[in-house]
């Protein structure tokens, strides 16, 4: 039983460390790399207090270096989905009337162990899983999912204490209580903090999860379950299962303890989520509760007055840092006629000096895209837009996967506004621009706003006041985040919570109290301290 209202540490962001030359930071994080790749380990489905071998393994390698296995994790099958809905059911017996701020305790300790003694293996772990260079990784696999396990502790504690008005005579309160049954996690390869966060923030809220991460992000999410076992987190709170999409799904989506799904991942891959949903939605307890982040066709737009040099800048990191494998990462962008030279010539130049490479070595800006899969997709827009007459390449164009699957940086002039990839999401180092007359600023912004189905991110630079209201009251649908004069990447947790509308998913904001709410079902109880004793009311009284 509680028996006071806590204060919970301060709100603050984690500091990123710069992992210069000569730095502890990059000393500790060159050897966990080096520790990292001189073993084979084996990762085991986490299923209440059990670690499950299955024996039918699948290889993991860094995507720069597919050749070198850094170790095997072992498929499941729709039997242990079951077990992990049982073991999960079981759990929130214990876990769902556990005072809040021993929920708190565990995942603030989560929070230090990854900030500590965990922060060079879960960041080498990001490097060489997810490609990602280190100052990558430390944003993600360290600083950013710290601030989701930091804040929301904070943010839970609000929520609490949103409490109803009483009158005379009356004591009225809420109770936030976590949904009744289990929620379905699915999460990407893309952000590691993603990974953790999604079976995490409702686990804080009292729920119990199923978590399924991404084949291809599994390595580090092994380091982040065993962190949360550390932190003491209570068996079958949070069961890791590593089975296909549709084989969990079978089983989930029909039981009747489904209540709720968090999930990151493609708008289909949703779309079809929702609509299974709809299919089963008599056969649940209570209509799930259902937060999705999807996909983005990001843009930058410029005005005449823009900086061009910040403009290239903005350009160059919001498009090829992480090689444009983020759902918020700059992927078209419309530059007025009088920049247009001025901008391509900086870019050019900085993408002359950018080099790609693999992961172990820090002077490397771009690395490998995820797997074979995504490399073909991308490499076919890229041949495409090579033998069309209605695109120009810019720089880049280039492609390898005899080693690792290395794609260039690639700008591509297109001459129609409705050129392909303009429109579709590449999910690579892809970035499409269209020139527009300088004089037409009003005119391409109903072509920004209608061109795309998704509004997930966007970003306008100018240096004019007026035209940078007008941009932001017009295109007000057309992304959750909204940048001015910088980049449309790099949402801080508490700062710029995260999320978009249309066919980027519901907004739900991840890093902000607008997501824990969705983990939780309010009741609210009044409670009249001297109860009426005569039915009569005073208006019934004879004059």
């Amino acid at each position: 039983m509680s028996k006071g209202i806590f204060n919970v540490p301060a709100a603050k962001n984690e500091p990123v460390k710069s992992y210069a030359p000569g730095s502890a930071e990059r000393i500790e994080l060159k050897q966990a790399l080096k520790t990292s790749k001189e073993k084979t380990i084996e990762i085991p489905q986490y299923i209440g207090g059990e670690e499950i071998f299955s024996g039918n393994k699948r290889k993991i390698s860094p995507p720069h270096d597919h050749q070198h296995i850094l170790g095997y994790f072992h498929e499941g099958d729709a039997a242990d989905v079951v077990e992990a809905v049982n073991a999960a059911l079981e759990a929130r017996k214990g876990w769902s009337y556990l005072n809040w701020e021993q929920r708190a305790a565990i995942f603030l300790k989560a929070a230090d162990l990854i900030a500590g003694p965990y922060r060079a293996e879960l960041n080498a772990a990001t490097m060489l899983g997810q490609s990602k260079n280190a100052y990558q990784a430390e944003i993600d696999s360290a600083c950013e999912i710290i601030d989701f396990l930091r804040l929301n502790v904070n943010f839970m504690r609000d929520i609490y204490e949103e409490q109803p008005i009483s009158s005379d005579g009356v004591w009225n309160r809420m109770e936030y209580r976590p949904l009744e049954g289990f929620i379905f996690a699915i999460t990407p390869f893309n952000f590691t903090a993603i990974a953790g966060n999604l079976p995490a923030a409702p686990a804080l809220m009292g729920n119990v999860v199923l978590w399924k991460p991404a084949f291809t992000q599994v390595y580090s999410a092994n380091v982040i379950m065993r962190v949360f076992k550390e932190a003491g987190l209570p068996d079958g709170v949070i069961n890791m299962v590593l089975v296909d999409g549709p084989v969990a799904g079978d089983v989930i989506f029909k039981h009747p303890d489904f209540s709720g799904i968090h999930f990151t991942g493609s708008t289909k891959v949703f779309q079809t989520i929702w609509k299974t949903i709809g299919e089963n939605i008599s056969t649940y307890k209570t209509f799930p509760r259902i937060v999705g982040e999807t996909g983005g066709k990001d843009f930058v737009l410029a005005h005449k007055s823009a900086d061009p040099k910040a403009l290239a800048t903005g350009l160059i990191r919001g498009a090829f840092e992480y090689q444009g494998q983020k759902c918020s990462a700059a992927s078209r962008a419309y530059i007025p006629s009088n920049l247009w030279e001025e901008v391509k010539m900086l870019m050019i130049k900085d993408l002359a000096e950018i080099k790609m490479g693999e992961v172990d070595d820090f002077s490397n800006f771009i690395n490998a895209v995820i797997d074979e899969k995504s490399f073909d997709k991308i490499a076919s827009y890229i041949e495409e837009a090579k033998s069309s007459d209605d695109t120009e390449i810019i720089a880049g164009g280039t492609f390898d996967k005899s080693n690792g699957y290395f794609v260039a940086p690639t700008v591509i002039q297109a001459f129609n506004t409705d050129y392909v990839t303009l429109c579709e999401e590449i999910f690579g180092p892809v970035l499409t621009v269209y020139i527009y007359d300088e004089c037409g600023f009003e005119d391409i912004i109903p072509i920004i706003d209608n061109t795309s189905p998704y509004a997930l991110t966007g970003a306008i630079f100018a240096r004019d006041r007026y035209a940078i209201e007008y941009a932001t009251e017009h295109l007000i649908n057309a992304a959750g985040n909204f940048y001015i004069n910088d980049k449309p990447t790099g949402a801080v947790v508490g700062q710029q919570p995260f999320g978009g509308a249309r066919a980027s998913g519901t907004n739900d904001k991840a890093g902000s109290v607008l997501n824990l709410l969705r983990w939780v079902s309010p009741r609210a109880i009044k409670e009249t301290l001297i109860s009426p004793t005569d039915y009569k009311y005073p208006f019934l009284s004879i004059e």
